[in-house]
C-alpha cells in the first residue's frame, strides 16, 4: 500500500521523527499490507495505542520483505496534547510494547517542513556476504549471504567503480509507470572484514525497487570470475531491466543510514526531490 500523501501538520499536530531499527526476517516488508505482518503495521498499532490517533506515517525507504534496518527514519503527525503527555516516555513505552524484532531508537519533534522521504539527501545500505567454505556463521546467517565460490575483492571493487555516478539504472530497476530510473550513486565499494566477511556499501540519493540487491547480484559473479569486470557497467546502456542480473537475496541487505540537510533546508530539499529527473 502506498504511503499517505505528505501534508503539513496543522490544527495542533506535531510532526515527530522516529529512528527505527528492525530485523526484517519475519516481516513482509515495510508497507502496510492486509493480512500480512509488516514493520509499518506493527509500528502503527503501538503508536496508536500510546498516542491515540496518528497520521501520515511516511518512511525514508520502503524496504522489501526480509530486508533489515539499523538506521531507518520515518515521521508521523501526532496530536499536540498527546505528544506533550508522552514526549519523554514514548521510546521506553514503545520498547515495552513492540515485538523484539523492531525498536524505535529515538522520537523527536521536527519542523513541519521535514519529510522523512523527500527531505532525505541520501540513503546508505550495506550488503553482507561470506565466501567461507562452511557458509555463514550460525549467529549471522539471518543477515549474511553465503556465497558458494571464492570472491576476489579487487575484482568486486573494479566492477563497482563503473556503477558510481548519475546514470539511468533501468537495467537494475523494476520499472514503474511514470517513474524515473535515473539515480546518482555516490558510493559503491566492498571491504573484507578481519573475520573474512565481505561488506558492500552502497549510497545514493535514492534507489529504485530492488536496485541495491540487483547491483550486488551483478557484482558477485564478477567477484567469483564468471563475468568480466566491465560487465555490470555495460548494462547501463540498456533501457529495460537486464534479465541476466539475478537479484541478490534480501537477508544480506541492511539500511544503515539516512542523511538529511540542515533543518532550514528541509522544505527546499523536499521540493527538489519531488521534481522528476532525467539525464541530460
Amino acid at each position: 500500500m502506498n504511503e499517505p500523501a505528505a501534508r503539513e501538520p496543522g490544527g495542533g499536530l506535531v510532526r515527530v521523527r522516529l529512528d527505527v531499527a528492525y530485523d526484517g526476517t519475519d516481516f513482509s516488508g515495510w508497507a502496510v499490507q492486509p493480512g500480512r505482518r509488516t514493520v509499518a503495521g506493527v509500528l502503527l498499532a503501538e503508536l496508536t495505542r500510546v498516542l491515540g490517533t496518528v497520521e501520515g506515517l511516511t518512511v525514508a525507504g520502503r524496504t522489501d520483505a526480509g530486508v533489515h534496518a539499523t538506521g531507518q527514519v520515518c515521521h508521523v503527525d501526532v496530536p499536540g496534547d498527546a505528544w506533550s503527555r508522552c514526549a519523554d516516555t514514548l521510546v521506553p513505552r514503545l520498547a515495552g510494547l513492540l515485538p523484539s524484532d523492531v525498536r524505535v531508537r529515538a522520537a523527536v519533534p521536527v519542523p513541519a517542513g521535514f519529510n522523512a522521504r523527500f527531505s532525505a539527501l541520501s540513503r546508505r545500505y550495506e550488503y553482507r556476504v561470506t565466501d567461507a567454505p562452511y557458509g555463514a556463521d550460525p549467529l549471522r546467517a539471518r543477515y549474511t549471504l553465503a556465497w558458494p565460490r571464492p570472491l576476489d575483492l579487487d575484482r568486486l571493487n573494479a566492477a563497482a567503480a563503473g556503477l558510481t555516478g548519475e546514470h539511468d539504472f533501468a537495467a537494475y530497476c523494476k520499472r514503474k509507470e511514470h517513474a524515473t530510473t535515473v539515480r546518482a550513486v555516490t558510493r559503491l565499494d566492498w571491504r573484507r572484514q578481519p573475520d573474512g566477511e565481505l561488506v558492500a556499501t552502497v549510497a545514493a540519493d535514492a534507489f529504485c525497487q530492488s536496485m541495491v540487491r540487483s547491483l550486488v547480484g551483478a557484482l558477485l559473479p564478477v567477484g567469483d570470475g564468471r563475468r568480466p569486470v566491465p560487465w555490470p557497467a555495460e548494462l547501463l546502456t540498456l533501457t529495460e531491466r537486464a534479465t541476466a542480473v539475478v537479484v541478490a537475496p534480501p537477508h544480506g541487505l541492511t539500511l544503515v543510514a539516512v542523511a538529511y540537510p540542515d533543518p532550514a533546508d528541509y522544505t527546499a530539499r523536499a521540493e527538489l526531490t519531488r521534481n522528476r529527473r532525467s539525464l541530460a
